[in-house]
């Protein structure tokens, strides 16, 4: 009998693939992107995904089996797997911790510790410290337990050397076990027993139940049954209606529903049901077009023709939503898939209703508000659905960054709206990649094709049209011809001397809202800082408090009455003196989108009022509930943080305020002037799209500044030509690729001392091409202190060389003994 091994990729931060024998009782039963469970290390167990099946026998002496087979079927995609080690190279990490990330987490299985009393122990507990003993003590009276229930019931924070010791003891034993959590979700249903599923025998049974002493109830219960049946005005004997539908019907109880069980007139089973939400109303014929979106789409359809991507460049307001669902019917008919990707969670939503009125059940919604069940079943309706026919698989996904990770198999387009935002990009953990650009190779692997939405195009895909790498569509009117809204920009240097302001808003922004409201429309604020004050000062000794695990200075949260920090959660009680000299003469300065509202209910009590931020969104359902509200002019004033300003469609929208202009502009990083831009310029897009003309008041303390005169006059194409000469001038992306380098250690000095190794080491190889190191704006996060690289690549052939130079050079820094303890995180595009 032949002898098989299997190259698996563990779920892991290490770049070698491993090689198992597979057992010959599992021979044929191991293929490509099957789970399997592997021992790996000292004792632990992994399920590792099988990357292929061979008979090549491996270096080293001794293989360890593989322990068993998980699925019956692949769990990943061919195409997948491709995209997956594009990331890994092109994003310089493992192809582990794109696994990682791609994978739900009930299907990522790792071993838990368990722990129990060694069997030969003889109960001498004389050696024990006191922490050992209260481990032993508790596991006496437990079978077994695992390590962190161990930690939790004692609280003892550090509880594994504990173990050990007892282990050496001969106390307790130790075993890793793998467990599956996910479970199908199952219901228990009732149906009729033949001979009484049909009408004729049904209606003998009931007249006899009814006629004879004692038997009314089961009557009652059967007639119930008969009614939950029903559909389209006719009964259906043979369907099966779920037990506790049934038990809460007034005429039904248990005692009789579990007597017509017995005398098998009613049957009881369970039946595998879905944890996802189908869609159940009537569906409307196909979208219309305006001339000029009919114009746009059949150019998009030419684009396609010469170009793998295509720009849709389109003016907020202009109907991009309903191109693509033209588009995506298209696709779907062919019986392929198609890919639509959104920046934020919030946008989801309102989309997801719209193309649910025309596509259905075919649409599936994927993000991280879902729960590791139900990420696990919209997984295998992407993996294993796609036909046109079958309404229960998923042909249309849309959902934010993660979603392009799903397991498609026949993807025919890939929309990116707003293929601008930033949110689009992974910061941590690895792999950190652009949503945007990932989503561009997983189409050309499939090959399909690629059309990015914006009304405001991020420099690089605009210089790619440049270049004539994308195709370029523009769609500069407004649907319905509806007019961009007047935007006017308030002085607050002016206003403030004027005295013209009361509290956050000028009388001219305050005037917009109260027309606004005595009209019955709504109004939108933008706020991009979340809580009610930035930061408590004390005026004695103007000393601030401070983050204790970062560097930066506690914001004020008014509704929990706490100062906390934004980076790592980190919150203390509001102190009623100075923590530093113990003045009382303390304030809080700068505001955020809770000063917004608490503000705004003292100049309109009557007007109805929503924040959308962080902190009000924490919840599965509740960016839904603001927006729904929103929708149906149940709120008056929105406000929020960016989460308002990216492709919401309100029809009742007149003015949008955006309170502090300056925060934006006169961030220090490179692409503040052209996210400044872009954020204005959407926020000020929510305004005036439908008949009612729209206003945008826009609040700042430098209204000459360019970047504001641009979002005035509404000129991207100035814009563009601005921010690319000066990249140019300064060879930054797009015109270079740039890659940042962050180092991190709990120690200032080690981190230092690595900063200045690892910076010569890049200066041999990248000569003239490296800037740092630098600490960053926030030069300590979660204790941790840091130093910056950045290292400009051209975009020519060489790239993918000078990348892997740098992966080689990283991979020798991470191997110095002085600094095996110094995290280095790598970060491409940034």
């Amino acid at each position: 009998m032949e002898t098989y091994f299997v190259d698996v990729i563990l779920p892991l931060p290490i770049e070698t693939r491993f090689t198992y024998r597979v057992p010959q009782a599992l021979n044929g039963h191991v293929a490509f992107g099957m789970r399997v469970i592997v021992p790996f290390g000292g004792s632990k167990l992994y399920a590792a995904v099988v990357e292929c099946v061979h008979e090549r026998p491996p270096k080293q002496v001794t293989v360890k089996y593989i322990l068993d087979v998980i699925d019956d079927r692949p769990v990943v995609s061919e195409a997948q797997f491709r995209l997956w080690q594009w990331m890994a190279d092109y994003y310089l990490c493992t192809i582990g911790e794109v696994m990682a990330a791609a994978l739900p987490s009930a299907l990522r299985l790792a071993s838990e510790t368990k722990v129990k009393i060694h069997p030969e122990f003889d109960g001498d507990i004389s050696a024990l410290t006191p922490y050992e003993l209260s481990v032993v003590e508790l596991l006496l009276h437990r079978e077994t337990m695992n390590v962190e229930a161990v930690s939790k019931t004692l609280q003892i924070a550090k509880v594994m050397p504990i173990i050990k010791s007892l282990v050496d003891k001969r106390a307790v034993i130790t075993d890793e076990e793998i467990r599956n959590p996910y479970k199908a979700k199952k219901e228990t249903v009732i149906r009729l027993l033949p001979p009484y599923d049909n009408e004729s025998a049904f209606m003998d049974l009931l007249d006899r139940l009814n006629a004879k002493p004692g038997t009314s109830s089961q009557a009652d219960t059967l007639l119930a049954f008969m009614m939950h049946t029903r559909a389209n005005n006719a009964y259906h004997f043979s369907s099966p209606v779920a037990k506790s539908v049934l038990l809460k019907d007034d005429n039904v109880s248990q005692s009789s529903l579990q007597t017509l069980i017995k005398k098998r007139i009613l049957h009881s089973e369970e039946r595998v049901i879905s944890r996802l939400v189908d869609y159940s109303a009537g569906l409307m014929p196909t979208v219309r077009l305006s001339e000029p979106q009919e114009r746009a789409y059949l150019e998009i359809k030419r684009s396609f023709e010469q170009y793998p991507v295509t720009l849709l460049h389109g003016v907020t307001g202009s109907g991009k939503t309903e191109i693509y669902i033209k588009l995506i019917d298209e696709v779907l008919r062919q019986g392929k898939q198609v890919l639509y990707l959104l920046p934020e969670i919030a946008l989801t939503s309102q989309i997801v209703n719209r193309l649910r009125k025309y596509f259905g059940d075919r649409v599936g919604v994927y993000h991280s508000r879902f729960n590791e069940y139900e990420r696990v079943e919209i997984w295998d309706r992407v993996l294993n659905g796609g036909d046109a026919e079958d309404t229960s698989k998923y042909q249309l996904v849309l959902g934010a960054r993660s979603a392009l990770l799903l397991p498609y198999k026949k993807l025919g387009l890939v929309i990116v709206d707003e293929e601008h935002d930033g949110s689009y990009k992974q910061m941590d953990p690895a792999p950190r990649y652009h949503a945007r650009d990932a989503a561009v190779m997983l189409a050309q692997i499939h090959g399909a094709k690629t059309l990015l939405g914006t009304a405001t195009p991020s420099l690089e895909s605009y210089f790619n049209v440049q270049i004539r790498k994308f195709g370029l569509v523009e769609l500069m009117q407004r649907y319905a011809d509806s007019k961009l809204p007047d935007i006017y920009t308030v002085n607050m240097n002016a206003a403030t001397k004027r005295h013209e302001v009361q509290g956050l808003f000028s009388h001219f922004l305050i005037e917009q809202m109260s027309r606004a409201l005595e009209n019955h429309e709504q109004v939108i604020l933008f706020q991009n800082r979340r809580g009610y004050a930035v930061r408590m000062i004390c005026h004695t000794c103007e000393s601030m408090p401070k983050c204790q695990y970062c560097d930066v200075t506690l914001t004020y949260h008014k509704k929990t009455n706490l100062l906390k920090c934004h980076y790592c959660g980190y919150a203390i009680e509001v102190p009623k003196e100075c923590p530093t000299c113990h003045s009382t003469d303390i304030e809080m300065k700068g505001f955020g989108t809770e000063q917004v509202e608490d503000t705004l209910s003292g100049i309109f009590p009557d007007a109805r009022i929503a924040r959308m931020d962080t902190d009000t969104t924490r919840s599965k359902n509740a960016y839904q509930q603001i927006i729904t509200d929103f929708e149906q002019h149940k709120t008056d004033i929105l406000v929020g943080t960016q989460m308002v300003t990216k492709g919401l469609d309100f029809d009742r929208v007149s003015v949008v305020g955006i309170l502090n202009a300056d925060a934006l502009i006169s961030f220090p990083d490179f692409r503040a002037f052209e996210r400044a831009f872009q954020l204005l310029s959407q926020v000020s897009g929510r305004a005036g799209r439908k008949e009612i003309p729209g206003k945008v008041v826009i609040q700042t303390f430098q209204p000459s500044h360019p970047a504001l005169k641009f979002v005035e006059s509404n000129d991207f194409m100035a814009m563009y030509t601005s921010q690319i000469e000066e990249r140019k001038n300064f060879r930054l992306p797009p015109i270079t690729r740039m890659v940042k380098v962050t180092l991190k250690h709990p120690e200032e000095t080690v981190v230092l001392a690595a900063a200045q190794q690892l910076q010569g080491m890049l200066r041999t190889v990248f000569e003239g091409h490296v800037m740092g190191p630098a600490a960053p704006l926030v030069s300590r996060i979660q204790n941790f202190y840091l130093q910056d690289f950045w290292i400009k690549m051209n975009r020519d052939h060489s790239l993918v060389a000078r990348k892997q130079q740098l992966r080689e050079l990283v991979r020798q820094f991470r191997q110095l003994p002085q600094f095996k303890k110094v995290r280095c995180v790598v970060n491409v595009d940034v």
